[in-house]
């Protein structure tokens, strides 16, 4: 499957697709630009994932929102849950290898834990 061009309007409704690899760039970041392939080949490689774009310069206030503060950064969601970021390129392996992974979490242990830490703020 293609990556997605993401924005405000519809970031929200992406993050709540499933399993889904954002890749917040730009367009003058030379690692942006090497990470950028990558994040293709692996997105045509697993079809059931959703990888999405989001150029960090055009959507300042979103990057912010997201607390943003390097690029490129790789935000992994899984059911509109934030389990996994990383302010740098990932080499491809890893990147398949992060699918597979976040593929295979069990999803009630990691909302277990949420709940848990949740209450121990409280």
């Amino acid at each position: 499957m293609p990556t997605q061009t993401v924005n405000e309007e519809n970031l929200a409704s992406v993050l709540r697709s499933g399993i889904v690899f954002v890749d917040w760039w730009a367009p003058w970041c030379g690692p942006c630009r090497v990470f950028g392939p990558i994040f293709d080949r692996v997105a045509e490689q697993n079809p059931e994932v959703v990888f999405a774009k989001v150029n960090a310069e055009e959507h300042p206030d979103l990057a912010v929102s997201f607390g943003i503060r390097a690029i490129p950064t790789l935000m992994i969601f899984r059911d509109g849950i934030l389990v996994f970021v990383q302010a740098e390129a990932v080499p491809e392996e890893a990147l398949q290898a992060l699918a597979s992974r976040v593929k295979d979490l069990d999803m009630d242990k990691v909302r277990a834990k949420l709940a848990e830490h949740a209450q121990m703020q409280n």
